[in-house]
């Protein structure tokens, strides 16, 4: 066996046993609450991780991939191609609606009415429809994007007219604290926030997804209702 075969296949373990490890993991973290682990997808956050390693990652049945940046996504979507579908969960600029929408499935950080209406547009153009989350900072924290819960519900009510995007839930980004259970209180308020928009029955918007967890916190963002946790470290090492 060469060196780079022994390498490859070394990748390849290294990222079976670690899947393997987080599927477990989220599935004991939803029976200890009620639920059934078929309800939770695994978005395998790809950032920084190179083309083998999405590549090895789909053969292993990985089904969604999260990017960060919009330009590093266009390039591996241009290799990977529709093996995965394509998240976007980092910070999305205006200005990069356009490409945002040629590349993407599904936009997590919705932050802004305006961004909203960008993606619409961008959209309208392409002549697609957009599944959209809207961030919410529930932690509070200042070096954070999102939008206040309390402002949340108007600002859907008011996206909830363009008819290029669709509302399907909810995401946040939890404090980075060395206890999980320190970022609890995050995710049951993204989910009472969901449940109270919920309840208004707005036309068009339908929150069936809270996404919520990350490589130190995903157990207990599931517990508190997540059906979407964005995992990279975990599986690929320190740096996703």
């Amino acid at each position: 066996m060469t060196e780079i075969a022994a390498s490859a296949n070394d990748v390849e373990s290294r990222i079976s046993t670690n899947l393997d490890s987080v599927r477990t993991r989220i599935a004991d973290a939803a029976r200890r609450s009620g639920r059934d682990p078929a309800d939770i997808l695994l978005v395998v956050v790809t950032k920084t991780v190179g083309v083998r390693e999405i590549l090895c990652a789909a053969d292993l049945g990985v089904e969604i991939v999260g990017e960060n940046r919009v330009h590093e996504a266009a390039a591996k979507r241009d290799r990977v191609g529709d093996r995965v579908k394509w998240h976007m969960v980092g910070h999305l600029q205006r200005r990069k609606a356009r490409d945002a929408v040629s590349i993407f499935d599904c936009i997590h950080s919705v932050d802004s009415l305006a961004l909203a209406e960008q993606i619409d547009k961008r959209c309208a153009a392409a002549g697609k429809t957009m599944p959209v989350l809207f961030e919410v900072n529930a932690s509070g924290e200042e070096t954070k994007f999102g939008l206040s819960p309390d402002e949340t519900p108007a600002v859907i009510r008011q996206a909830s007219s363009l008819e290029h995007i669709r509302i399907e839930g909810l995401m946040t980004m939890a404090p980075l604290v060395p206890d999980p259970e320190e970022a609890r209180p995050c995710f049951r308020k993204l989910a009472r926030l969901a449940e109270s928009v919920e309840r208004e029955r707005i036309p068009n918007v339908a929150l069936r997804h809270l996404s919520m967890g990350m490589t130190n916190d995903f157990e207990v963002a599931v517990e508190e209702g997540s059906t979407m946790v964005r995992v990279g470290t975990a599986i690929f090492g320190a740096d996703r």
